[in-house]
């Protein structure tokens, strides 16, 4: 990530077998789709609001 951004990191914890598909694409989204896997993305208000959605399924990470 660029110098001086904030970032947030996630971790995919939960299954998106038998979600709804507008889960599935959220996480897709995310740059998750896995189990366990994490990613840093930067802290804007559309990400949150996707974490938000999908509080069941990701984790934030410090």
């Amino acid at each position: 990530m660029a110098q001086g951004k904030k970032t947030i990191k996630l971790k995919q914890i939960g299954s998106p077998i038998r979600r709804p598909e507008a889960q599935r694409k959220i996480l897709i989204g995310l740059g998750l789709n896995k189990m366990h896997r994490e990613v840093e993305l930067e802290d804007t208000p559309e990400v949150r609001g996707a974490i938000k959605k999908l509080p069941h399924l990701v984790q934030v990470l410090d």
